[in-house]
């Protein structure tokens, strides 16, 4: 454990985000990278996208952003100690090895495959990244990591699996296409094991009730002991055109014998070759993972159900799409997604949280809208809104 208490050394300041990416090395979920780079190093992998002859698509560095971060690391010297401050306090620290400069926009195009200062998230980017790296190596305060690896080891041991595939999702919301993704996995494979990805802004639907969700719907509808969901620090270096590939890698270094993405996942780069349909993992195949890419699915009114778009022989005319932000729209409204979008008692539960005292008398409201069993019955705004949704079934997937 890094202590916590003020030293004589000297601080670099950098947040979770940098923490929590440096945790990914650490902790051997990015091998075979397991420290921060030197020049030589980043330099290679710049030129070749391999580090020690495994596929990887930019150098691993962290260069903290400001003038005291600057000034710190320009006049550091081999050996140093510098601690990490994280927030105010101490979360670890490096010994210093080398300091070079970086070519911020190099790394920019590294990372998102392009210089766009005004895409928002190169520009939040931008404003974190500074002009120096350092490397060298360094020790943690941050168990998270530690932690999903105890908890996957744990799922291992109670039923002991010959395949082990994962998926990584926001869930934000979680609907009706989340779900028939996980049973299509969970039907060729012994364990799965769900990255629910972890954001480091604020969101009208938290971590914990996206969470929430997904652990209702595992718990409700799906076998015991045979899916675990963990969260997954989804810091900047996921941000960019490479995602599907450190998935991958990552998937890979956590246990998981399989990947699944959805079509729509960012990164993958979906692209025909002589008919064939390629993604950007086929340049890549070295990595040492089963990548298994789910085409689109799509609720269709004319076979009444939800299919994949290459089974369904009608028109995108007739196909109700999963947009996950058209459904945030109507959450957001606090109006009810149709079931056969989001399942109701999911629904109930997160506009509930999201909206909470929303009615000045919800008991009034309840007796008179809906039947009742002729006793007095406590009711609270999960039970109105899934009584509310009964009255609007009129599709299949209710």
């Amino acid at each position: 454990m890094v202590s916590k208490k003020r030293n004589n050394n000297r601080q670099l300041f950098i947040d979770k985000q940098a923490l929590a990416t440096l945790s990914f090395a650490k902790e051997g979920i990015l091998s075979p990278v397991d420290k921060l780079m030197n020049k030589k190093e980043a330099q290679e992998v710049d030129k070749t996208g391999f580090y020690k002859n495994i596929p990887f698509p930019f150098p691993f560095i962290i260069a903290p952003f400001g003038k005291k971060n600057a000034d710190i690391l320009t006049s550091a010297i081999q050996g140093e100690i510098l601690d990490f401050i994280v927030d105010g306090e101490i979360r670890g620290y490096i010994k210093v090895d080398e300091v070079f400069e970086i070519n911020k926009k190099r790394r920019i195009e590294q990372i998102f495959g392009t210089y766009d200062p005004s895409n928002p998230e190169t520009a939040l980017f931008l404003k974190r990244l500074g002009n120096y790296a350092v490397s060298g190596e360094y020790e943690l305060d941050f168990d998270d990591i530690k932690n999903i690896k105890k908890c996957i080891a744990e799922a291992k041991e109670k039923i002991k699996p010959k395949n082990i595939s994962s998926v990584m999702m926001s869930a934000r919301p979680f609907h009706r296409a989340h779900e028939r993704l996980i049973r299509i996995t969970l039907e060729k494979t012994d364990l799965l094991i769900i990255f629910l990805l972890k954001p480091y802004t604020e969101d009208l639907i938290s971590y914990n009730l996206r969470l929430k969700t997904l652990q209702y719907f595992v718990d409700n509808y799906l076998p015991k002991n045979r899916v675990v969901i963990v969260p997954f620090e989804n810091t900047y270096i996921f941000a960019g055109y490479n995602n599907a590939i450190l998935d991958s890698i990552c998937a890979h270094n956590f246990g998981c014998n399989k990947l699944v993405l959805g079509q729509n996942h960012s990164g993958i780069g979906m692209y025909f070759d002589k008919n064939e349909m390629k993604s950007i993992l086929n340049k890549y195949q070295s990595l040492d993972i089963e990548v298994d890419i789910i085409t689109e699915f799509v609720y269709c009114n004319e076979c009444k159900t939800l299919v994949s778009k290459n089974t369904c022989p009608h028109g995108q005319h007739h196909h109700i799409k999963y947009d996950s932000q058209s459904i945030m729209e109507l959450l957001k409204a606090g109006i009810l997604p149709p079931a056969v979008l989001v399942r109701k008692d999911i629904s109930a539960i997160l506009l509930s949280e999201m909206f909470p005292d929303r009615f000045d008398n919800i008991q009034k409201i309840y007796d008179n809208l809906f039947p009742t069993s002729g006793l007095l019955e406590s009711h609270d705004e999960k039970d109105f809104y899934l009584e509310l949704m009964n009255l609007h079934q009129t599709v299949s997937l209710t």
